[in-house]
């Protein structure tokens, strides 16, 4: 299956790990709020793509099995999402890679609600809200 990307719904504790993008020339959804993740390199799988982006842009490092959600999406681009729940200590850990203009933890509530949430972001989190870890 062809896809483009990896994006990773993190939990720490009951708060989501958010990043807010910045206003490069281009950039889609500048200054809204995102998910880790990101682009596909070369043939990496979905999980090595969204492993890499999550270490690159908050310094985290998961395991493939702390992956215990996981979706294909083809609209509006052909997207893996994937989520994580990870204890809130965890946010200790996080190192802002500079992709963005910061991060930031939210009520995973909030965000779905949230105008300057991508909104097809906000309803993956509400379908991870809805489904739970083995969704």
């Amino acid at each position: 299956m062809q896809f483009e990307g990896a994006k990773l719904i993190l939990f720490l504790g009951a708060e989501l790990l958010i990043l807010r993008r910045d206003h490069t020339p281009g950039i889609p959804w500048p200054g809204y709020l995102d998910l880790p993740g990101g682009g596909r390199e070369g043939d990496e799988t979905a999980e090595a793509c969204v492993l890499r982006e999550t270490r690159e842009e908050i310094g985290l490092w998961l395991e493939p099995e702390d992956l215990r959600w996981r979706r294909f999406y083809e609209a509006p681009r052909p997207v893996w999402f994937f989520a994580a729940w990870l204890a809130p200590g965890r946010a200790r850990g996080v190192r802002f890679g500079g992709e963005g203009v910061g991060w930031c933890l939210m009520a995973p509530e909030a965000f779905v609600a949230h105008d300057e949430a991508i909104p097809h972001f906000a309803e993956r989190v509400r379908t991870v809200l809805e489904e739970g870890p083995q969704g």
